[in-house]
Protein backbone atom coordinates (compact mmCIF):
# COMPACT_ATOMS: atom_id res chain seq x y z
CA UNK A 1 0.00 0.00 0.00
CA UNK A 2 1.33 3.56 -0.87
CA UNK A 3 2.26 5.48 2.07
CA UNK A 4 3.39 9.56 2.62
CA UNK A 5 6.71 8.33 2.59
CA UNK A 6 6.73 7.21 -0.31
CA UNK A 7 5.21 10.27 -1.64
CA UNK A 8 7.91 12.37 0.78
CA UNK A 9 10.37 10.72 -1.06
CA UNK A 10 9.19 11.08 -4.90
CA UNK A 11 9.32 15.02 -3.59
CA UNK A 12 12.62 14.71 -2.25
CA UNK A 13 14.14 13.28 -5.56
CA UNK A 14 12.33 15.71 -7.66
CA UNK A 15 13.84 18.30 -5.41
CA UNK A 16 17.44 17.32 -5.60
CA UNK A 17 17.45 16.46 -8.88
CA UNK A 18 16.11 20.45 -9.47
CA UNK A 19 18.67 21.57 -7.01
CA UNK A 20 21.58 18.86 -8.45
CA UNK A 21 22.20 17.60 -4.83
CA UNK A 22 21.39 13.88 -3.72
CA UNK A 23 18.47 12.34 -2.56
CA UNK A 24 17.90 10.29 0.95
CA UNK A 25 17.07 6.89 0.10
CA UNK A 26 13.56 5.63 0.05
CA UNK A 27 14.75 3.66 3.68
CA UNK A 28 16.18 6.77 4.90
CA UNK A 29 12.68 8.71 4.47
CA UNK A 30 10.56 5.89 6.24
CA UNK A 31 12.87 6.24 9.01
CA UNK A 32 12.65 10.02 9.34
CA UNK A 33 9.23 10.63 8.99
CA UNK A 34 8.62 7.93 11.54
CA UNK A 35 10.57 10.15 13.68
CA UNK A 36 9.22 13.57 12.81
CA UNK A 37 5.19 11.81 13.87
CA UNK A 38 6.55 10.11 17.02
CA UNK A 39 8.22 13.65 18.58
CA UNK A 40 5.30 15.69 17.08
CA UNK A 41 2.86 13.08 19.03
CA UNK A 42 5.15 13.44 21.92
CA UNK A 43 4.98 17.18 22.31
CA UNK A 44 1.98 16.95 22.24
CA UNK A 45 1.40 14.35 24.36
CA UNK A 46 3.54 16.41 26.59
CA UNK A 47 1.34 19.75 26.54
CA UNK A 48 -1.70 18.09 27.36
CA UNK A 49 0.53 16.52 30.21
CA UNK A 50 1.47 20.06 31.81
CA UNK A 51 -1.67 21.49 30.90
CA UNK A 52 -3.19 18.65 33.04
CA UNK A 53 -0.73 19.53 35.70
CA UNK A 54 -1.49 23.70 35.61
CA UNK A 55 -4.75 22.28 36.24
CA UNK A 56 -4.01 20.42 39.74
CA UNK A 57 -2.41 23.43 40.83
CA UNK A 58 -4.57 25.58 40.43
CA UNK A 59 -7.27 22.92 42.54
CA UNK A 60 -4.56 22.69 44.32
CA UNK A 61 -4.40 26.21 44.93
CA UNK A 62 -8.48 26.74 45.30
CA UNK A 63 -8.25 24.27 48.15
CA UNK A 64 -6.10 26.38 49.99
CA UNK A 65 -8.39 29.69 49.51
CA UNK A 66 -11.40 27.25 50.97
CA UNK A 67 -9.30 25.94 53.91
CA UNK A 68 -11.16 26.28 57.48
CA UNK A 69 -11.16 30.44 58.43
CA UNK A 70 -11.36 29.38 61.72
CA UNK A 71 -8.27 27.31 62.08
CA UNK A 72 -5.24 28.45 64.38
CA UNK A 73 -2.60 29.43 61.63
CA UNK A 74 0.22 28.33 63.33
CA UNK A 75 -1.52 25.01 63.31
CA UNK A 76 -1.73 25.35 59.49
CA UNK A 77 1.60 26.10 59.52
CA UNK A 78 2.67 23.06 61.37
CA UNK A 79 0.51 20.99 59.51
CA UNK A 80 2.36 21.98 56.04
CA UNK A 81 5.93 21.98 57.55
CA UNK A 82 4.72 18.22 58.31
CA UNK A 83 3.53 17.45 55.03
CA UNK A 84 6.40 18.80 52.89
CA UNK A 85 8.72 16.56 55.02
CA UNK A 86 7.02 13.65 54.18
CA UNK A 87 7.06 14.80 50.81
CA UNK A 88 11.19 14.64 50.68
CA UNK A 89 10.91 11.65 52.46
CA UNK A 90 9.20 9.94 49.50
CA UNK A 91 10.87 11.62 47.24
CA UNK A 92 14.17 10.33 48.59
CA UNK A 93 13.02 6.31 48.26
CA UNK A 94 11.62 6.79 44.52
CA UNK A 95 14.06 6.44 41.75
CA UNK A 96 15.22 9.49 39.48
CA UNK A 97 12.75 8.86 35.92
CA UNK A 98 13.89 10.35 32.97
CA UNK A 99 11.74 11.00 30.47
CA UNK A 100 12.25 11.46 26.80
CA UNK A 101 12.85 14.39 24.71
CA UNK A 102 9.37 15.22 23.03
CA UNK A 103 10.55 18.35 20.85
CA UNK A 104 11.31 16.93 17.09
CA UNK A 105 13.66 19.56 16.70
CA UNK A 106 15.85 18.63 19.64
CA UNK A 107 16.34 14.63 17.93
CA UNK A 108 20.23 13.85 17.46
CA UNK A 109 21.34 12.08 13.88
CA UNK A 110 23.93 11.03 13.63
CA UNK A 111 22.64 7.83 13.64
CA UNK A 112 20.92 7.85 10.58
CA UNK A 113 24.10 5.94 9.41
CA UNK A 114 22.56 3.23 10.54
CA UNK A 115 19.79 3.44 8.20
CA UNK A 116 21.89 3.51 5.01
CA UNK A 117 21.53 0.38 2.46
CA UNK A 118 22.45 -0.43 -0.81
CA UNK A 119 19.25 -0.12 -3.28
CA UNK A 120 18.83 -3.92 -4.64
CA UNK A 121 19.40 -4.05 -7.94
CA UNK A 122 16.52 -3.10 -10.12
CA UNK A 123 14.24 -5.50 -12.45
CA UNK A 124 12.64 -2.54 -14.16
CA UNK A 125 13.98 -2.08 -17.48
CA UNK A 126 14.07 1.89 -17.64
CA UNK A 127 17.88 2.58 -15.68
CA UNK A 128 18.02 4.03 -12.10
CA UNK A 129 19.63 7.21 -11.37
CA UNK A 130 20.74 6.17 -7.84
CA UNK A 131 23.84 6.40 -7.30
CA UNK A 132 24.84 3.06 -5.54
CA UNK A 133 28.41 3.87 -5.17
CA UNK A 134 28.37 7.01 -2.85
CA UNK A 135 29.04 6.93 0.69
CA UNK A 136 28.00 10.75 1.23
CA UNK A 137 24.47 12.03 0.72
CA UNK A 138 23.80 15.70 1.12
CA UNK A 139 21.42 17.00 3.03
CA UNK A 140 19.85 20.04 1.32
CA UNK A 141 17.20 22.80 2.53
CA UNK A 142 15.13 21.93 -0.47
CA UNK A 143 15.31 25.55 -1.37
CA UNK A 144 17.41 26.42 -4.27
CA UNK A 145 18.09 29.90 -3.48
CA UNK A 146 19.71 28.71 -0.51
CA UNK A 147 21.15 25.06 -0.44
CA UNK A 148 24.87 25.10 -3.19
CA UNK A 149 24.52 22.11 -5.11
CA UNK A 150 28.08 20.92 -3.59
CA UNK A 151 26.95 21.48 -0.03
CA UNK A 152 27.02 18.27 2.02
CA UNK A 153 25.50 19.26 6.06
CA UNK A 154 26.95 15.77 7.50
CA UNK A 155 28.02 12.22 6.46
CA UNK A 156 26.56 8.63 6.60
CA UNK A 157 28.18 5.38 6.93
CA UNK A 158 29.51 3.60 3.92
CA UNK A 159 26.41 1.72 2.40
CA UNK A 160 26.06 -1.92 3.07
CA UNK A 161 26.64 -4.85 0.86
CA UNK A 162 24.02 -6.61 -1.24
CA UNK A 163 21.19 -6.65 1.38
CA UNK A 164 20.16 -10.39 2.86
CA UNK A 165 16.96 -11.87 0.90
CA UNK A 166 14.57 -11.10 3.58
CA UNK A 167 15.23 -7.04 3.11
CA UNK A 168 14.96 -6.88 -0.88
CA UNK A 169 11.88 -4.68 -1.26
CA UNK A 170 8.91 -5.52 -2.56
CA UNK A 171 7.60 -4.67 -6.03
CA UNK A 172 4.45 -3.65 -7.28
CA UNK A 173 3.49 -2.13 -10.33
CA UNK A 174 3.06 2.00 -9.94
CA UNK A 175 2.29 5.20 -11.03
CA UNK A 176 3.27 8.78 -9.57
CA UNK A 177 1.14 11.83 -10.67
CA UNK A 178 1.82 15.91 -9.99
CA UNK A 179 -0.70 17.97 -9.31
CA UNK A 180 -0.72 21.91 -8.91
CA UNK A 181 -3.01 23.26 -6.23
CA UNK A 182 -3.87 26.84 -6.83
CA UNK A 183 -4.76 29.53 -4.00
CA UNK A 184 -7.85 28.64 -4.51
CA UNK A 185 -7.61 25.02 -4.08
CA UNK A 186 -8.22 23.89 -7.67
CA UNK A 187 -6.61 21.05 -8.65
CA UNK A 188 -4.75 20.40 -12.29
CA UNK A 189 -2.73 17.62 -13.35
CA UNK A 190 1.09 18.16 -14.12
CA UNK A 191 2.00 14.64 -15.13
CA UNK A 192 1.44 11.15 -15.03
CA UNK A 193 3.26 8.21 -15.95
CA UNK A 194 3.81 4.88 -14.29
CA UNK A 195 4.34 1.20 -15.40
CA UNK A 196 2.11 -2.14 -15.16
CA UNK A 197 6.05 -3.89 -14.89
CA UNK A 198 6.47 -4.65 -11.34
CA UNK A 199 9.21 -2.50 -9.92
CA UNK A 200 11.44 -2.65 -6.55
CA UNK A 201 9.89 0.65 -4.99
CA UNK A 202 13.25 2.74 -3.97
CA UNK A 203 14.03 2.61 -8.15
CA UNK A 204 10.53 2.64 -9.08
CA UNK A 205 9.52 5.82 -7.06
CA UNK A 206 12.55 7.24 -8.07
CA UNK A 207 12.08 7.18 -11.76
CA UNK A 208 8.61 7.53 -12.54
CA UNK A 209 8.66 10.92 -10.04
CA UNK A 210 11.53 12.73 -12.41
CA UNK A 211 9.72 11.02 -15.88
CA UNK A 212 5.82 12.27 -14.92
CA UNK A 213 8.11 15.38 -13.96
CA UNK A 214 9.85 15.84 -16.92
CA UNK A 215 8.95 13.61 -19.15
CA UNK A 216 4.83 13.55 -19.95
CA UNK A 217 4.84 14.99 -23.01
CA UNK A 218 1.10 16.59 -22.30
CA UNK A 219 3.32 19.17 -20.22
CA UNK A 220 6.64 21.34 -20.30
CA UNK A 221 9.13 19.54 -17.88
CA UNK A 222 8.00 20.84 -13.94
CA UNK A 223 10.77 23.45 -13.32
CA UNK A 224 11.66 24.43 -9.56
CA UNK A 225 9.69 27.67 -9.23
CA UNK A 226 6.24 25.63 -9.16
CA UNK A 227 7.82 23.34 -6.22
CA UNK A 228 5.65 24.89 -3.81
CA UNK A 229 2.33 24.57 -6.14
CA UNK A 230 2.87 20.98 -6.48
CA UNK A 231 1.08 17.72 -4.49
CA UNK A 232 2.01 14.55 -5.25
CA UNK A 233 0.20 11.22 -5.30
CA UNK A 234 1.26 7.67 -5.23
CA UNK A 235 -0.83 4.65 -6.44
CA UNK A 236 0.49 1.23 -6.24
CA UNK A 237 -1.39 -1.35 -8.48
CA UNK A 238 -2.42 -5.13 -7.86
CA UNK A 239 -5.27 -7.43 -8.53
CA UNK A 240 -5.61 -7.37 -12.22
CA UNK A 241 -7.86 -9.43 -13.62
CA UNK A 242 -9.38 -9.30 -17.05
CA UNK A 243 -12.69 -8.10 -17.83
CA UNK A 244 -15.90 -10.43 -19.28
CA UNK A 245 -16.86 -7.35 -21.17
CA UNK A 246 -15.96 -3.11 -21.13
CA UNK A 247 -18.22 -2.42 -18.42
CA UNK A 248 -17.09 -5.47 -16.27
CA UNK A 249 -15.74 -3.42 -13.47
CA UNK A 250 -16.74 -0.82 -10.57
CA UNK A 251 -16.42 3.07 -10.57
CA UNK A 252 -14.46 4.01 -7.45
CA UNK A 253 -12.75 0.54 -6.97
CA UNK A 254 -11.07 -0.53 -10.42
CA UNK A 255 -8.83 1.50 -12.63
CA UNK A 256 -8.82 0.13 -16.04
CA UNK A 257 -6.37 -0.64 -18.66
CA UNK A 258 -8.11 -0.62 -22.02
CA UNK A 259 -6.69 -2.19 -25.31
CA UNK A 260 -8.37 -2.25 -29.01
CA UNK A 261 -7.42 -2.02 -32.77
CA UNK A 262 -8.90 1.33 -35.32
CA UNK A 263 -7.47 1.57 -38.10
CA UNK A 264 -4.85 -1.21 -38.15
CA UNK A 265 -2.75 -0.26 -35.17
CA UNK A 266 -3.27 -1.07 -31.60
CA UNK A 267 -3.75 1.41 -29.38
CA UNK A 268 -4.58 1.31 -25.39
CA UNK A 269 -4.45 3.28 -22.09
CA UNK A 270 -5.29 3.23 -18.54
CA UNK A 271 -6.95 5.40 -15.79
CA UNK A 272 -6.06 4.79 -12.72
CA UNK A 273 -9.04 4.17 -10.14
CA UNK A 274 -9.83 7.86 -8.69
CA UNK A 275 -9.99 9.17 -12.04
CA UNK A 276 -13.55 8.65 -12.99
CA UNK A 277 -15.38 9.36 -10.02
CA UNK A 278 -13.08 12.67 -9.65
CA UNK A 279 -14.27 13.43 -13.03
CA UNK A 280 -17.95 12.35 -12.08
CA UNK A 281 -18.44 10.24 -15.45
CA UNK A 282 -20.34 7.56 -15.81
CA UNK A 283 -18.88 4.03 -17.17
CA UNK A 284 -19.22 4.70 -20.76
CA UNK A 285 -17.90 8.26 -20.69
CA UNK A 286 -15.18 6.97 -18.80
CA UNK A 287 -14.05 4.33 -21.76
CA UNK A 288 -15.06 6.82 -23.84
CA UNK A 289 -12.75 9.24 -22.63
CA UNK A 290 -10.09 6.77 -22.49
CA UNK A 291 -10.24 5.55 -26.28
CA UNK A 292 -9.53 9.31 -27.03
CA UNK A 293 -7.11 9.70 -24.55
CA UNK A 294 -5.47 6.19 -26.58
CA UNK A 295 -6.00 8.16 -29.84
CA UNK A 296 -9.37 6.78 -31.05
CA UNK A 297 -11.11 9.73 -33.01
CA UNK A 298 -14.25 7.87 -33.87
CA UNK A 299 -17.99 8.74 -32.74
CA UNK A 300 -18.83 8.50 -28.84
CA UNK A 301 -21.65 6.41 -29.87
CA UNK A 302 -19.53 3.97 -31.90
CA UNK A 303 -17.27 2.98 -29.17
CA UNK A 304 -18.19 -0.74 -28.96
CA UNK A 305 -18.04 -0.91 -32.78
CA UNK A 306 -14.36 -0.76 -32.67
CA UNK A 307 -12.21 -3.85 -33.05
CA UNK A 308 -10.97 -6.20 -30.41
CA UNK A 309 -11.89 -4.54 -27.74
CA UNK A 310 -10.25 -5.61 -24.54
CA UNK A 311 -10.28 -4.84 -21.29
CA UNK A 312 -8.67 -5.09 -17.78
CA UNK A 313 -9.28 -3.92 -14.33
CA UNK A 314 -6.86 -3.60 -11.20
CA UNK A 315 -6.90 -1.90 -8.17
CA UNK A 316 -4.87 0.15 -6.48
CA UNK A 317 -4.98 2.55 -3.04
CA UNK A 318 -3.22 5.71 -3.47
CA UNK A 319 -1.73 8.00 -0.82
CA UNK A 320 0.16 11.78 -1.17
CA UNK A 321 0.92 15.17 0.22
CA UNK A 322 1.24 18.47 -0.65
CA UNK A 323 4.46 20.23 -0.99
CA UNK A 324 4.41 21.94 2.50
CA UNK A 325 3.89 19.10 4.34
CA UNK A 326 7.36 17.21 2.78
CA UNK A 327 9.10 21.22 2.95
CA UNK A 328 8.07 21.06 6.97
CA UNK A 329 9.49 17.58 7.12
CA UNK A 330 12.74 18.34 5.06
CA UNK A 331 13.13 21.27 7.45
CA UNK A 332 13.05 19.24 10.26
CA UNK A 333 15.80 16.96 8.90
CA UNK A 334 17.95 19.38 7.88
CA UNK A 335 17.58 21.20 11.21
CA UNK A 336 17.89 17.91 13.37
CA UNK A 337 21.15 17.26 11.03
CA UNK A 338 22.75 20.05 12.01
CA UNK A 339 22.04 19.91 15.69
CA UNK A 340 23.52 16.43 15.34
CA UNK A 341 26.88 17.29 13.98
CA UNK A 342 27.11 20.12 15.78
CA UNK A 343 26.76 17.86 19.45
CA UNK A 344 28.55 15.05 17.62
Amino acid sequence: MATIAHSLFCFDVLSASLERREHLSLRQVEELWIRYQTGHQEGSRKDLTENDHDLDQDLEDGDDLMSDPDQDPEELSSEAEEEEEEEEEEEEEEPPVTEPSATPSKLRLPSISRLQASSPASTSSTPSSDSASSSRLGLGSGDVSKTSSNSSIFSFGRRSQQPSPALREEQYPLFVTWNTISARGHKSLRGCIGTFEAQELSSGLENYALTAAFDDTRFSPIHSAEMPTLANHITLLHSFTPCAHPLDWSLGTHGLRLSFTYHGRRYGATYLPDVAVEQGWTKEETIVSLMRKAGWTGRSRDWRAVGDLRAVRYEGKGEGCGWRTWREWRDWVDESAQEGTGKG
